[in-house]
């Protein structure tokens, strides 16, 4: 399962995170030593403390994203076990989308409208309906 943490499309992110990572640090030095300086100010002691900060959050979401691949694919890996015991899952479209599946473009029609139920929808429904006829002669 880890596998997929070390395709060449995982190992090139990792690396711009690793790199994203050293240059927040790198930064918040720069600033550091920028605000102690004689033209130093408070502005440079603020991006002192911000940049670690960045940093963080960077390695937050490298983790967060490795974490969200592991899942999905153990999800999948549930679901190709559910599949193979010959019983066919009911799924949602945002877990068929996660999986792999496309959704489809077009969603499905909506029920028709009783006039009584709700009559300014319904003449909204008409109204559209007549815009669809002309907009295909």
């Amino acid at each position: 399962m880890k596998r997929s943490l070390l395709t060449p499309r995982w190992l090139l992110l990792h690396a711009l995170f690793v790199v994203a990572f050293i240059a927040t640090c790198f930064l918040a030095v720069w600033q550091w030593e920028r605000a102690h300086d004689a033209g130093g100010s408070f502005q440079n002691l603020g991006y002192a403390l911000q940049w670690p900060l960045f940093g963080v959050f960077t390695l937050f979401l490298w983790v967060r994203m490795a974490r969200m691949t592991l899942h999905d694919e153990a999800e999948a890996a549930a679901g190709q076990a559910e599949d193979t015991a010959g019983q066919e899952p009911a799924e949602e479209p945002e877990r068929a989308a996660r999986a792999g599946r496309p959704r489809p473009l077009v969603p499905p029609q909506a029920p028709p409208v009783d006039p009584d139920e709700d009559p300014e929808l319904a003449a909204y429904n008409r109204y559209l309906a007549e815009l669809n006829e002309a907009e295909g002669r």
